[in-house]
């Protein structure tokens, strides 16, 4: 695999280890009622996996147009 590519695929790998942190971490709720949960775990999640799909499409797009020109 070539490294751009691996660049590109970390930010998927790293959304994915949120999404298990958030699965181990779970929630609870105290005595008066307060729910304690690592909310922020799902966005940045999200956000990792989004801008990772992003890139690897960006990044095979441009190949893909040069690969064509030549």
């Amino acid at each position: 695999m070539k490294k751009k590519y691996l660049l590109a695929s970390t930010p998927i790998l790293l959304g994915a280890i949120c999404f298990v942190i958030y699965s181990l971490i779970g929630s609870s709720v105290e005595p008066d009622g307060t729910l304690i949960e690592p909310f922020f775990l799902i966005n940045l999640s999200y956000l990792f996996v989004f801008s990772g799909v992003l890139t690897i499409f960006l990044i095979s797009s441009v190949s893909f147009i040069k690969r064509i020109s030549n």
